[in-house]
């Protein structure tokens, strides 16, 4: 009887062993076609615009301090107790445990996806991998007492892999239904770099503004560490703001005056002006209200996604798909 029990046993483990190289092999026997891969490049986009999202709320609310250990929030306890801003911070790190599961499978998904270009991978990859560093940059970020070159860096790589995660996904569209040349000359496609730029700069510095302003993160009042005085800084993002205005208008009137050869690529830029004006004023109604932390995170929101359509506008004019062909 035990050596019959024995033999089952054994049966079954070697029945375990065998399945993981079946598993493997059929993993690597795994294709996926750039359509079933776009809803998952959407996902990835749409997760790392939320955290930017949340990660403001961390700031803007207090809370960056919330709970002083990692993974868990206190020593001994794992869970937030019942405090407004440990379970704002500690949402905010598992919306962060999400998205870095979401971009490992986009990575994986990348691999074993056929038509992307061998830089769409490696982009995958990346995007991944500074997901996966933002976990030991807030950590820092709470060893430091909430320093403010520590957190703009975190909300700047959220931000680069943002943009990251736009290329990747108009790219896998791409594949899916088709690329065309470029319909619009090479001084709009360096004006389109030029004003990707500008906007990256307007952001560093709305953060540097952040970093000087009433929301710098957590702790009281007379212990945050803030960058300067608001007041000149501000103004610089102000400056900033007419720099990035005034290139992307230079491309809009190009594209409006040739909408008809190209409608659906100024309808596009159309309403990316929209979602810039409706910005500005925000920045306006926030700066004469004195910067209600509610209004300031409705502002990031809107930040992020002006920026997803800036590096979106921007890559459309070197590698368009025949979404926006003219038909």
């Amino acid at each position: 009887m035990g050596t019959a029990l024995s033999r089952g046993e054994a049966v079954t483990k070697l029945a375990r062993v065998n399945a993981y190289p079946t598993a493997l092999r059929r993993f690597r026997a795994l294709v996926l076609t750039p359509a079933q891969f776009l809803a998952l490049a959407l996902a990835q986009l749409g997760a790392l615009w939320l955290i930017i999202g949340t990660g403001a709320a961390v700031r803007l609310t207090d809370s960056g301090l919330g709970c002083r250990h990692w993974p868990g929030c206190e020593e001994g306890h794992p869970l937030p107790a019942k405090n407004a801003h440990a379970f704002v911070e500690f949402g905010n790190r598992l919306v962060g445990g999400v998205t870095i599961a979401v971009t490992l499978l986009a990575w994986l998904a990348a691999r074993r996806t056929r038509g992307l270009p061998d830089w769409a991978g490696r982009l995958a990859l990346a995007v991944f991998l500074g997901t996966l560093a933002q976990a030991p940059l807030g950590l820092l970020a709470i060893a430091s007492d909430l320093r403010w070159p520590i957190v703009t860096a975190h909300l700047l790589l959220s931000i680069a892999l943002l943009a990251g995660a736009t290329v990747l996904a108009l790219e896998v569209r791409s594949a899916a239904v088709g690329r065309v040349p470029p319909f619009v000359p090479s001084e709009l496609r360096r004006l389109g770099l030029a004003f990707a730029l500008a906007c990256f700069a307007l952001i560093v510095s709305g953060s540097f503004a952040t970093a000087a302003g009433p929301h710098s993160g957590g702790g009281a009042a007379d212990k945050i560490d803030r960058l300067g005085r608001l007041e000149p800084i501000v103004y610089v993002h102000g400056a900033v703001v007419g720099i990035f205005l005034c290139t992307f208008l230079f491309s809009f009137g190009y594209l409006a005056s040739r909408r008809d050869r190209s409608p659906r690529l100024f309808a596009f830029a159309a309403i990316l002006f929209v979602l810039l004006l409706v910005q500005m004023g925000l920045g306006e109604l926030q700066w004469r209200t004195h910067l209600p932390w509610g209004l300031v995170l409705l502002h990031v929101f809107v930040a992020a996604t002006v920026w997803v359509g800036t590096v979106a506008l921007a890559t459309l004019f070197f590698r368009p798909n025949v979404d926006f062909a003219d038909r």
